[in-house]
């Protein structure tokens, strides 16, 4: 076995709670620096260029959102792929789909590039843009736009070899976006010595150099060290689209994706909600929401983690590990959210102070909302996780179904309900209202539903016979 198949054991073997607490760290690792990309090109957009570039950039943000969690389905379709079949030891059917993928998200984003390029100003008037912020936003979503092949390129092989079982490739290759994308921000926006002053489009050339130059790295990494996915040139008919596998990537992949548009359409809605009451009000929930944010990095990774360690464990017909892999993820999510949230209580108005006067009506109002809300994280967190383990089998619409009705059904008409009587608390109590029907709902259809009987393929991809000569381990393709 090669030194790079040590570094890369299967998740279907080892101890659970170490394996997934290795396996879920990098993905949180790489949370944590999106997250910190955003804010200092914020900072930097919003301090020096003012606030309607910042506005600019917020509502094409908005569109950048909408198109990225189109694909993130299709992304996750393909990790679960991969990982049941390295789990069934069928490096056929891995590479079948990591050849589909390929063509299916170069002709997508290439499409996506062209329309969007020539929509842009299109699209954002139908947004809403104010005309003082129109002017930035059209320019850096334009420049955002020739930078999509890349952005989607890049995804969906981070997603890949995450179902090999690799996160920490992802992780050293979002560093290198990320430091080389912060450190290019200020020098193309503002121009130093030969490099002229691009202004807001300075901005998203920077995201265009640093995910291109992160995309070529990586490819170039993964054919040097001859890792066991990579496509040989005898093996490029695997770039024709195999029409079961490009079933289940659009048809699994949708559910997942339509799960954070119900996410991010309800906290449009809540929003519209606080609204209401005015700007502290609407400050508190912001600075509240900044906090929440990072509260629910560590379940959002945990729940990445499952699915993939679920995956492999399910193309290997590992129940058992399966069911315990659940109940580990679990326990790490009650440890490290409920860590988080009891720091968050303790250090409340310290932590709001980041973004809120140390004196004033929004804080106070932040601190209420945040000891009525904030705890419930942990039980969307335990909804994450049993997400996580359900889609490893390919049972996908269900938990769309569950957040549908917990975050439409549940959440909305519980606070408009009660608003007449106890005003803006009945929008802070509806959140833990509605984690706790999304964790019972979840737990239910874990405990009963059919999700075990559940597939990816409606049927076999690679052929039997070269299947089973590859299957006595993914480490002999890498030798």
């Amino acid at each position: 076995m090669s030194a790079l198949a040590a570094r890369q054991p299967l998740l279907t073997e080892g101890p659970i709670a170490r394996t997934l607490l290795m396996f879920a760290l990098p993905i949180l690792g790489s949370t944590v620096l999106q997250s910190l990309n955003a804010s200092v090109n914020a900072m930097w957009i919003g301090h020096f260029m003012g606030e309607s570039a910042l506005g600019g950039v917020s509502n094409a943000s908005l569109i950048v959102f909408l198109l990225l969690t189109a694909v993130f389905g299709v992304s996750m379709a393909s990790t679960i792929l991969v990982g049941q079949s390295l789990g069934a030891r069928n490096m056929v059917e891995a590479k079948r789909v990591v050849g589909t993928g390929v063509s299916f998200f170069v002709a997508l984003s290439v499409a996506v590039s062209v329309l969007g390029y020539f929509n842009t100003e299109w699209m954002l008037r139908t947004l809403g843009t104010p005309p003082d912020a129109l002017s930035y936003a059209t320019p850096y979503l334009r420049m955002i736009f020739v930078a999509m092949p890349s952005m989607y390129f890049y995804n969906f092989l981070m997603m890949t070899l995450r179902g090999a079982g690799d996160a920490r490739t992802p992780l050293a290759f979002m560093a290198m976006s990320v430091l080389l994308d912060i450190a290019l921000n200020p020098l193309l926006m503002f121009g130093w010595g030969p490099v002229p002053a691009m202004g807001i489009v300075g901005s998203a050339t920077a995201t265009l150099i640093s995910q291109s130059v992160a995309l070529i790295a990586l490819l170039a990494t993964l054919y040097a060290r001859k890792h066991f996915l990579r496509l040989t040139r005898a093996e490029l008919a695997y770039l024709r689209p195999d029409a079961t596998i490009l079933r289940s990537l659009i048809f699994k992949g949708l559910p997942m994706g339509l799960q954070m548009i119900v996410i991010s359409s309800s906290a449009m809605l809540m929003m519209h909600l606080v609204n209401g009451y005015g700007s502290h009000t609407t400050a508190a929930y912001g600075a509240a929401s900044q906090l929440w944010n990072y509260v629910q990095m560590p379940a959002m990774a945990i729940g990445a983690a499952v699915s993939s360690m679920a995956a492999q464990n399910v193309g290997a017909q590992l129940w058992d590990r399966v069911s315990r892999i659940a109940k580990v993820g679990v326990a790490y999510n009650f440890l490290l959210s409920g860590a988080l949230i009891a720091v968050i209580y303790v250090f409340n108005r310290a932590a709001l102070n980041l973004f809120l006067p140390g004196h004033g009506e929004a804080l106070t109002l932040a601190q209420h909302l945040n000891m009525i809300a904030v705890w419930s994280f942990m039980f969307f967190g335990v909804t994450f996780v049993l997400f996580g383990v359900v889609r490893s089998t390919g049972a996908v619409w269900p938990p769309l179904v569950i957040l549908t009705i917990s975050m439409w059904l549940i959440r909305p008409p519980f606070a408009y309900s009660l608003m007449p009587s106890i005003g803006a608390d009945a929008i802070w109590w509806s959140f833990p209202l509605g984690s706790l029907a999304s964790m019972l709902m979840a737990m239910a259809y874990y405990r009963w539903g059919g999700w075990r009987k559940a597939r990816m393929l409606s049927a076999p991809v690679g052929k039997p016979a070269i299947a089973e000569k590859v299957a006595p381990a993914v480490a002999e393709e890498v030798e």
